[in-house]
């Protein structure tokens, strides 16, 4: 970049030195700190090995390797989205996995005498950049959300009248062509403010500086001997899982067969969903959370479906009609429906103007520094900047600034794709001849008119930006309250007689793909600065990835909506709960609250602004005294699926919590990868438990528990 216009707060890029090469100021005040840094130094050991240029990081074998973890990690992220839409951060597992898998290659090509170039850091990098990028699609595509939440068999649930239900029903070309279309504007919008963010401003992206420190670790000689007891133990705990996983199919003929209805705290605690259901995927995702987010999720839990639940059913035929069956929103459902919705919505606001704050008051401060550094030296030797730079800070600033991605090529990506994806959508389509395969989409877009397009495509960059600034300084996306706002917006722009709800839906999948991409590119920028990848690997990484992944992605989807015919309803093992929630957000957003239950609005206020007073009170107690007061999103998640895997990540929790007392050093080196086992070798299983299941194998056995009184009744029957 290096443009004029751009701030820069740090100092000017031919001031930036690494090596030998230091000026005379820095040699006097920084002397003793840089010979106090260089034992701690990560670059002093990578010295003998030169970065090689951004092209040469982009191998052949990277992308092979990104390619089939990414078909792993798919699977995995869309399990996680059809349960209960938890997702936590997978780049360590990708990165060592990554790892893993290229070492294996570089040692087979060794043997043959066809090795050309040793494994790398960067290339590392790249692999960890293309999985994350291709699965995130798994996510951001909407396959548990806004995407299945435009379907017939969602909306269904949340319509009493079964006449002139608002949706569409998906097919495997248009989520393709859609995704395609939309997946990656995040790329271009702020790759131009990379140099801000990394390089001014010092966000730290607590995930992707992790990543970078276990991928850095990985390429030095002690690292190599950690990353294969850790591949081990991943490789160990993946297998046992996956046969875990295939012993309960044989007991699972019937979604309340088999383990997982397994009542662990009695037959009435199952009813109200609380029990362990014995998956060690979401045992493995709670030791990975943080222990925080699996306590909030708990209470939130034991507050709905412990208390609140049982005491409004007691309200029935006085609060809601008891005549209503139980999917109707306007009885019990529409509770625990909205009043999540309600704490969602109050959570995602907090965060928004929480974040634009800081982002403003960082900023500030930022040029309140510039201005004061801006000084008439007092000698010749003097700077304006003081700041004394480490040596690895210096070489990683210099390989960071000379890769940039060019401005022009980002902004002019962003207009060109832009402006073709707002011209084709609502008219191209509809020439196709193809109307079998497109004529859902054509449909969509003829309601989702060029100028909401256009309008989400202006604001577009801006909350990227937000986004990304906010994932810098917390780790937190907050792509889904983005994406709410422009439900809300759209759906009431567009109106209930203009298919207010679907417009809504497709223009939320817009905007949560803009501020996805943006913010994953903005985690890879970091990482790639730690470990002297190069920018523009990572942007060409990224986009190979969201290329895959929005081909990937919906292929696997389609194997689970295939395979399970009751995916995204409140019975199945898959029920897809934020589709739910995304369809009555949309239609909340077009026709108001007037279909909810009696006192239904009045409590949503309540939580809406229970949520903002627990953020503030988080924020005024501070970090360290915090940790005792639950997070109000993770808090609504249960409220609409029951405490079943909160159960599941509280025991993760626990287990890693009593291993860090007995061994700590090795718990911190092996968690996350023991972790990484159980969540793949399970989540692994759904995939040819699927295919099983559309060529219509079905489990041989039906593991049910009954009470006493109905194991009386049914022997008597059975002996009559």
């Amino acid at each position: 970049m290096g443009n004029a216009s751009e701030i820069n707060v740090v100092e000017d890029e031919s001031s930036i030195e690494c090596g030998k090469q230091k000026s005379e100021e820095n040699l006097k005040k920084g002397e003793a700190k840089e010979l106090e840094d260089e034992e701690l130094s990560v670059e002093r050991m990578f010295e003998n090995k030169e970065a090689s240029s951004w092209r040469k990081q982009l191998s052949v074998r990277a992308f092979a390797v990104g390619f089939l973890l990414s078909l792993l990690f798919s699977c995995i992220v869309m399990k996680l989205n059809l349960t209960t839409g938890i997702i936590p951060s997978l780049n360590i597992s990708a990165a060592l996995l990554g790892f893993f898998f290229v070492k294996i290659w570089t040692k087979l090509m060794a043997k043959f005498g066809m090795l050309t170039h040793p494994f790398t850091r960067q290339e590392n990098t790249v692999i960890q950049t293309c999985v994350t990028a291709s699965s995130g699609i798994a996510f951001s595509g909407g396959f548990g959300s806004y995407l299945l939440a435009m379907s017939e068999r969602v909306a269904k649930q949340s319509e009493d009248s079964r006449d002139g239900l608002d949706y569409k029903n998906i097919s495997l070309g248009w989520m393709i062509i859609f995704l395609a279309a939309v997946s990656f504007l995040g790329l271009f919008c702020v790759a131009p403010l990379s140099k801000v963010m990394i390089i001014n401003f010092k966000l730290t992206y607590p995930s992707a500086t992790a990543t970078a420190n276990l991928i850095n670790s990985f390429h030095t000689p002690q690292g190599v001997k950690l990353a294969k007891k850790q591949v081990r133990e991943l490789g160990k705990f993946f297998s046992y899982t996956f046969l875990w996983g295939f012993f309960q199919w044989f007991f699972q003929t019937e979604d309340d067969c088999g383990f997982s209805s397994f009542p662990t705290f009695g037959l009435k605690a199952l009813e109200n969903r609380f029990y362990f259901d014995f998956s060690t995927t979401y045992v493995g995702v709670g030791m990975i959370c943080p222990r925080i987010i699996n306590v909030s999720l708990l209470v939130g839990g034991i507050i709905s479906w412990g208390i609140m639940w049982p005491l409004i059913e007691t309200r029935k035929g006085s609060w809601y009609s008891a005549d209503l069956p139980s999917s109707s929103l306007q009885g019990l459902q529409g509770y625990k429906v909205f009043i999540g919705i309600a704490m969602i919505l109050g959570d995602g606001i907090y965060f928004s103007f929480k974040l634009l704050f800081l982002a403003v008051a960082r900023y500030a401060a930022k040029l309140r520094e510039k201005n004061a550094n801006m000084q008439i030296p007092v000698s010749q030797h003097s700077s304006p900047s003081t700041t004394f730079k480490s040596y690895d800070e210096r070489c990683r600033t210099q390989f960071f600034l000379k890769y940039q991605v060019p401005t022009w090529f980002a902004i002019g990506g962003y207009i060109i794709i832009a402006s073709i994806t707002t011209a084709a959508l609502p008219h191209i389509l509809h020439q196709l001849k193809w109307y079998f395969l497109f004529g859902t989409l054509t449909r969509i877009f003829h309601q989702l008119k060029w100028y909401y397009i256009t309008v989400l495509y202006i604001f577009g960059p801006s909350l990227a930006f937000c986004n990304a600034f906010g994932c810098g300084l917390t780790d937190w996306s907050l792509a889904s309250a983005y994406g709410k706002l422009a439900i809300f917006a759209i759906g009431a722009w567009a109106g209930a007689s203009h298919g207010g709800i679907l417009v809504s839906l497709a223009a939320c999948g817009v905007m949560m793909n803009i501020v996805t991409t943006a913010s994953d590119l903005m985690q890879d920028f970091k990482t790639g600065y730690l470990t002297m990848s190069s920018p523009r690997s990572m942007f060409v990484s990224q986009a190979i990835g969201t290329a895959m992944g929005c081909v990937i992605s919906p292929c696997v989807f389609w194997i689970f909506y295939k395979a399970i015919p009751d995916l995204g309803l409140p019975t199945s093992n898959y029920p897809a709960p934020y589709a739910t929630i995304y369809y009555n957000i949309a239609k909340l957003g077009v026709e108001g609250p007037s279909a909810l239950p009696y006192y239904c609005m009045k409590l949503c206020y309540v939580f809406f602004a229970a949520a903002i007073l627990i953020n503030l009170i988080r924020d005024v107690l501070g970090k360290k005294r915090s940790w005792f007061i639950p997070l109000p999103t993770a808090m609504a998640i249960p409220f609409y699926l029951g405490a079943y895997f909160t159960i599941d990540m509280c025991v993760g929790s626990l287990l890693l919590y009593i291993w860090q007392k007995i061994n700590k050093a090795k718990a911190d080196a092996f968690g996350p990868a023991v972790a990484s086992g159980l969540i793949c070798g399970e989540a692994m299983w759904a995939f040819p438990s699927s295919v099983l299941a559309l060529a219509g194998v079905k489990p041989p056995i039906c593991m049910k528990f009954l009470s006493r009184k109905t194991n009386s009744k049914v022997d008597n029957f059975l002996r009559s």
